[in-house]
């Protein structure tokens, strides 16, 4: 029997664990609901913990070098320590709270390419931690979010692409250690701008949305980014004509190239 404890504890013949999504389609600020099944092994074990939490796939920048790297930015204990008998199951229903904050992975039933968010579920058992595989969400935008990225579409932006970067956004309310990029190419009409790139931090009343434009190069100038910042409330943005808006905005920046 202690040879078997032994094995258990090193992963062999021991608990395995495995987590069933409800619904994986989310909003931030709501809630992704589960249940966790840990299926006893050939022998007696105990149980020290068990969480579930949500994990980004995010870029990295150190020393001019780029990488990936594995962010769990939010984390929930489920109960504490307890005896799982041999060949039995455990399940444990779970809710767990999705951050304002957390990036859109879906918009207008399509997958942002590159946008990896999912559910991690950690089991610690004495001298050993099993892992479960990473359980993908598909994060929806807000109804705010939702009236921006479709005024950029109004306006003639193109998506080209989107990341979740390692960093902070000066002068915002972020408080997760990464944010994300939507980055749109400019259409015609905005001669002066290349690109944009588009990045909400929310909470659970407001939202900032920072807009940095990449201007084209002028005869005697090289490119040069401009950031704009403003504020919008998530409760009470369906008065406003977001194209307009928008169009006031990077008109100022990219109405016309600035050749000198």
């Amino acid at each position: 029997m202690a040879f078997k404890k032994l094995l258990a504890s090193l992963g062999a013949g021991g608990a395995s664990v495995e987590t069933e999504l409800t619904e994986v389609n989310v909003v931030p600020g709501g809630v992704v609901q589960g249940t966790v099944r840990i299926q006893g092994g050939s022998v007696e074990q105990e149980i020290q913990s068990l969480s579930v939490g949500l994990q980004a796939r995010v870029e990295v920048e150190r020393d001019d070098q780029e990488f990936k790297q594995n962010v769990e930015f939010t984390k929930l204990q489920l109960g504490g320590a307890f005896t799982l008998q041999a060949g039995t199951v455990h399940s444990v229903p779970f809710g767990l709270e999705i951050p304002w904050e957390t990036p859109i992975t879906n918009f207008d039933q399509v997958h942002l390419p590159g946008m990896n968010i999912g559910v991690t579920t950690e089991l610690a058992i004495a001298r050993a931690v099993d892992s479960g595989d990473l359980d993908p969400v598909n994060v929806h935008p807000l109804p705010a979010q939702q009236a921006i990225l479709h005024a950029f579409a109004q306006l003639g932006f193109r998506f080209k692409s989107a990341d979740m970067e390692k960093g902070h956004i000066r002068g915002t309310r972020q408080r997760l250690p990464f944010y994300q990029e939507i980055e749109f190419v400019a259409p015609s009409q905005y001669r002066g701008l290349n690109q944009v790139e588009l990045s909400f931090v929310a909470d659970g009343d407001a939202m900032d949305v920072v807009l940095e434009m990449d201007k084209k190069p002028g005869l005697f100038t090289g490119g040069s980014d401009s950031f704009r910042v403003f504020q919008v409330g998530l409760h009470d943005f369906q008065g406003t004509d977001w194209a307009a808006y928008l169009n006031q905005w990077l008109s100022e920046v990219g109405g016309k190239r600035n050749w000198f």
